[in-house]
């Protein structure tokens, strides 16, 4: 049930990041915050390229006008 709630709180950020453009160190900090409030402790953000992103299921962010993605991975667990 853990896993079900964050990754439903992970698809609202997604979709809260597409609508307002911002520098990507800024987003990936905002959420870190929210992935650390989830008690989340094992993780990985990642900004890459567009061209990176190979599954769009870890996509939880979009920065820089669309041109780079923030990328989630849980670790362990």
């Amino acid at each position: 049930m853990r896993k079900v709630a964050v990754v439903l709180m992970l698809g609202a950020l997604a979709g809260t990041a597409v609508a307002a453009p911002k520098p990507c160190e800024e987003l990936k900090q905002e959420i870190e915050v929210k992935i650390q409030a989830a008690g989340v402790t094992s993780y990985t953000l990642e900004i890459v390229p567009n061209a990176e992103v190979k599954d769009q299921n870890m996509v939880v962010g979009s920065c820089e006008n669309g041109t780079k993605k923030i990328i989630y991975q849980r670790n362990g667990d």
